[in-house]
């Protein structure tokens, strides 16, 4: 399994947009061909970072997902609104505990 960790810092004036954009599309986005589980996390203590934590059955399905026209939707909607380039990182899922 792939992790996908999406760091984004917004402008703050653009933090509710963005949050009406991932309402908007969460449900598509975890829909897609190989992604078994997405949240949106907020820092504790800065309002304007969030992350994206998504579980990709291979990398092979969150490529095919990031030039998905899906992707290109919410992507070229999302980026227009941060603060600073974001970070993301691709991690091997090694142990999980419940």
């Amino acid at each position: 399994m792939l992790v996908r960790i999406v760091k984004m810092n917004f402008r703050d004036e653009e933090i509710a947009t963005f949050e009406k954009l991932f309402i908007t599309y969460k449900e598509l986005i975890r829909q897609a061909d190989g992604c078994q589980h997405l949240q949106l996390l907020k820092d504790a203590k800065d309002r304007s970072i969030f992350f994206t934590y998504s579980w990709w059955q291979d990398e092979y399905c969150l490529n095919k997902y990031r030039k998905s026209e899906l992707f290109g939707e919410v992507w070229s909607q999302t980026k227009v609104l941060f603060a600073e380039k974001p970070e993301a990182w691709s991690c091997e899922s090694l142990h999980i505990l419940r």
